[in-house]
């Protein structure tokens, strides 16, 4: 009787454990992850330095050592690229892996300080839409481990110079 009663509680925790791990989602492609049921408001990977495109992005303005300067709306530095010459990004591949462009869906959103008529995005050719500010591309920096870091500024990687961008649109050059 006692194996019996133990069996039954082993079997109703199997039971259990099943539902609970089972998702409503349909699989697809043989992934066991359930899709999410409301699109995130970023697409980015936690970390601080790495890019994501978010509906309605914020630009705005921090203070930090270098003067006020732009930023996403989750704090991350935003920079531009001297080699852009347009509002057309050139970071691809490995320079966009490094400096991820700041993309948006949607209509990006000017902050305290940011000058409305400013901001704007521009297409790229894998048909994200990136962030633009007074004509440049903007980018963060996976060197950035947090919020307001500017590890980037002064940068020569990919063939040109990396800054932090003011609110004016132009760039800080400290150097």
């Amino acid at each position: 009787m006692k194996l019996a009663a133990s069996a039954a509680v082993i079997l109703a925790a199997v039971a259990f454990t099943a539902t609970a791990c089972s998702s409503s989602t349909p699989s697809t492609g043989g992934s066991s992850t359930p899709a999410p049921t409301t699109p995130p408001a970023s697409t980015a990977p936690a970390s601080p330095g790495a890019s994501g495109t978010t509906a309605g992005a914020t630009i705005a303005v921090r203070s930090t050592p270098l003067g006020k300067i732009l930023v996403d709306g989750q704090g991350r530095t935003l920079y531009l690229f001297e080699k852009d010459t347009s509002m057309a990004s050139t970071c691809y591949g490995p320079c966009a892996s490094a400096w991820p462009p700041a993309t948006a869906t949607g209509t990006p959103q000017p902050g305290s300080g940011v000058t409305a008529s400013l901001v704007g995005t521009s297409a790229r050719t894998d048909h994200s839409t990136q962030l633009t500010y007074h004509g440049h591309p903007l980018y963060t920096f996976t060197g950035d481990a947090k919020p307001g870091d500017t590890t980037g500024q002064g940068s020569k990687a990919f063939g040109a110079g990396w800054y932090v961008v003011a609110p004016n649109g132009n760039k800080i050059d400290n150097s």
